[in-house]
């Protein structure tokens, strides 16, 4: 191998002879003259000591090393467009990463299909997701630990806007017992079961977030195990209607006849430290939050 290093242009005057099928067509891909192409070419071959293209009759056919160099290169290239887009972004000041709490009674269909939509816009720009429980959830913001949050409820200071209302449901596997007493259920018959809930992520217990005083509790860290605890006929809970529609719908977990005393709801806000100095990603993210909830609101006015 000969010293010198290859060029990312002449990575580009290889990749694009085999893209385009000959040295004439890649000079005009490029914009450059054949004899620049042709010899950005010949150096890539000299200086990595190596057969590129072998002759065919009239055409120049790439050799099984050429067909690997071109491979990577296209790697390389494409690499480098990224590398470049970044550096605009951050020299635009784009942040090179969001940090977002969501609480974990947000559907989380609609979190991953915002979370798609935004990766398509930002490729480059790096997503932490804190999937947060009340008094976690505000501490994240407070602590400013996070760039945007989806709460339920809105600190101090902060600002926030309704973003969706959720419906809570008290179910349990059709196999529970509760579901044989055959008539309404009062929360007396909730206290003689076992209660499954999720654990507050915060260090300081939320205040004014009343828990059914039950003989038996379970306390987890992840809805996706509440959920299943509750499906195994573990015990019951109650889940934001979102989250558990497919356990519903395939029968799962059936709602309990609790009448009035099993309605709950909750409000959800879109908590940004300070709207008006956020980086366009970041309120992409924002409108993208809004447009989701309003498109399954629309599908669906019980959301």
């Amino acid at each position: 191998m000969k010293a010198g290093r290859v060029t990312l242009e002449q990575w580009r005057a290889l990749v694009a002879v085999v893209d385009t099928g000959s040295f004439v067509a890649a000079a005009e891909a490029l914009h450059k003259s054949q004899s620049s192409v042709t010899h950005a070419v010949q150096r890539i071959a000299e200086q990595l000591d190596v057969t590129i293209f072998r002759r065919e009759g009239r055409r120049s056919v790439p050799t099984e090393a050429g067909r690997v160099l071109v491979r990577r290169a296209r790697q390389l290239i494409d690499e480098a467009a990224r590398l470049e887009r970044l550096a605009g972004a951050l020299s635009a000041g784009e942040p090179a990463e969001l940090r977002l709490a969501v609480e974990i009674i947000y559907p989380t269909w609609h979190l991953l299909r915002v979370l798609a939509a935004f990766g398509e816009d930002h490729p480059d720009t790096r997503v932490e997701l804190y999937e947060s429980v009340l008094g976690g959830t505000q501490e994240l913001i407070e602590r400013g630990d996070v760039d945007l949050a989806i709460a339920s409820t809105v600190p101090p200071g902060f600002v926030g806007e309704r973003l969706l209302e959720v419906e809570f449901v008290c179910c349990a596997a059709p196999t529970h017992p509760l579901h044989r007493l055959g008539r309404d259920i009062s929360l007396a018959d909730l206290r003689r079961h076992r209660h499954l809930l999720v654990r507050d992520s915060g260090r300081r217990r939320s205040a004014g977030v009343s828990v059914l005083d039950a003989e038996q509790r379970w306390t987890v860290s992840h809805k996706a195990t509440s959920i299943r605890a509750a499906c195994m006929g573990l015990g019951f809970a109650w889940f934001a209607r979102a989250n558990v529609r497919d356990e519903l719908e395939r029968g799962e977990l059936l709602p309990l006849p609790l009448g009035p005393a099993g309605q709950r709801t909750a409000s959800l806000f879109l908590v940004h430290p300070d709207p008006d100095r956020a980086a366009p990603s970041l309120r992409r993210l924002m409108r993208l939050f809004r447009q989701r909830c309003e498109i399954e609101r629309r599908a669906d006015p019980e959301l």
